[in-house]
């Protein structure tokens, strides 16, 4: 077999969705597992669509996610430019040979007369008319702009294998002649990544659906020049929970991996979910390593069905991820939010350690330690209605222990999770009482629920007068 090598092919346009990054990854995953070469080539011809540091932004998030490519405009390579802006001597180049060969031809019409002219023939009942082959009979003389279109074959079957689909089959009396290069110069997409897949020696091709219908004039320029047509891969829709293609409309799903890296999801999470979407590893769990996910990467295992963005399995998997977090780096993840959230004001660092040690198990990204800090430490102390049934089932057991856990709050010299431990010890000597009836009233007092995290840590981080004023309030409430 010649060398496996794949590409990704962002254009400069935006930050990277969901759906990119899924189509890079699986284009990555194949090349690693392969031994091939993964190939990232910059896609700018849409020059009004184009953004200021779109470029960047797309290179720099799939780095940030673990993705490495083997060439591209920063790492170089033999088969460079890897812009296309700065290719375009080479599709010149090639749409000249394709004119010569009578396979495509100088079109003068503008998009206006083209429209009439289409809509003219439709109203008549006419289907596949190659209508602007009429500049070839009389190209008007008063024009010197003009485009090239790639003159479509009359009565041929394109057929391909789909690595995920299986046959697929198009016929060209259903594409009229098309565009491979615009009046100014500037390639058509098809055209453009016909001619770099060649050049570029490309393999394997995964892609979108969406992408489909670009096939058969891909196959088209390979025809006309003699080459090899990739294999392709066509993967599924990536749809919400109710079920509906993912739409960067869609606001209750947040799409572009910029943002998940600002909300403290971690890279080695957001790899682990995007590899699912649309693909099944033979692995009984679905919490796997970069490592692991590129050695079960299996073409045969790509999914026919669309993928359902799950939010609730991407908060699991990256949960897993947190909890394999050694205690510097998960401190490390969580600092910045407790910064801008100015939660750290006059506290030690000692103080922020045990906080997000306190929740450890219960983050799903870096930026919900300030969620959980609101919820136990800076909310409105409310009992539960749960909590407050529990409390009055027994009214004076209650008052008796809660009393009792507020003086030894009280008079401890040293006020840490240490000291409240021992304090919750001697509160059950005093009060006659263990077990949930001990504990329960305790926790309820303090955090206003019956669970939550470890009780001597919230109640050395909440700090005595905190906890003693909560302590007075609910012991006056019964």
């Amino acid at each position: 077999m010649s060398e496996i090598r794949v590409r990704y092919a962002p254009s400069p346009t935006g930050d990277l969705h969901i759906g990119n990054a899924r189509t890079a990854l699986f284009n990555y995953l194949f090349a690693k597992s392969q031994g091939g070469k993964f190939i990232l080539r910059i896609e700018d011809t849409d020059i009004a669509r184009n953004v200021a540091g779109g470029e960047a932004s797309q290179m720099n998030y799939l780095r940030w996610l673990g993705i490495e490519w083997d060439e591209s405009v920063d790492v170089g390579g033999e088969y460079g430019p890897y812009r296309q802006l700065e290719r375009l001597e080479v599709y010149q180049k090639y749409a000249e040979e394709l004119v010569a060969k009578g396979l495509a031809y100088q079109c003068y019409c503008t998009s206006a007369e083209l429209e009439a002219e289409r809509d003219q023939l439709e109203a008549k009942g006419v289907d596949n008319i190659h209508y602007s082959r009429r500049c070839l009979e009389q190209p008007p003389s008063d024009r010197s702009e003009y485009s090239i279109r790639f003159k479509v074959p009359e009565e041929v079957t394109y057929t391909f294998t789909d690595l995920v689909r299986g046959e697929v089959t198009f016929e060209s009396a259903d594409i009229g002649d098309w565009v491979i290069v615009k009046a100014n110069g500037i390639p058509t997409y098809n055209f453009a990544c016909a001619v770099d897949d060649h050049l570029m020696k490309i393999s394997h091709i995964f892609r979108g659906e969406e992408h489909i219908t670009n096939t058969p004039k891909q196959m088209m320029i390979y025809d006309a020049f003699g080459w090899d047509v990739p294999v392709c891969g066509h993967m599924t829709l990536i749809v919400n929970e109710a079920g509906k293609k993912l739409s960067k409309r869609d606001a209750d799903t947040v799409q572009f991996i910029q943002q998940y890296a600002e909300m403290g999801y971690l890279p080695e999470g957001m790899f682990n979910f995007i590899s699912l979407l649309g693909h099944s590893p033979v692995s009984e769990s679905e919490v796997l390593t970069a490592d692991e996910i590129i050695a079960s990467f299996d073409v045969n295992r790509l999914s026919k069905s669309p993928s359902t963005f799950d939010r609730a399995k991407l908060a699991f998997i990256n949960t897993q991820h947190i909890k394999n977090l050694a205690e510097d780096e998960l401190l490390e993840l969580c600092m910045p939010h407790l910064i801008d959230a100015d939660v750290l004001v006059g506290k030690s660092p000692d103080w922020a350690r045990d906080l997000v040690n306190l929740f450890a198990d219960r983050l799903t990204h870096g930026s919900e330690i300030v969620d959980l800090y609101d919820e136990f430490f800076d909310g409105e102390f409310v009992i539960a209605d749960a909590a407050r049934e529990f409390l009055t089932g027994d009214v004076d057991a209650s008052v008796r222990t809660l009393t009792a856990f507020k003086n030894e709050l009280e008079g401890l010299v040293e006020f840490d999770a240490d000291a409240v431990k021992a304090a919750i010890k001697q509160t059950g000597k005093t009060a006659e009482v263990k077990g949930k009836n001990l504990f329960m009233p305790c926790r309820i007092g303090v955090s206003g629920a019956m669970h939550g995290p470890d009780l001597p840590v919230l109640v050395g981080l909440l700090g005595r007068d905190v906890a003693v004023a909560r302590l007075n309030a609910v012991i006056e409430g019964l």
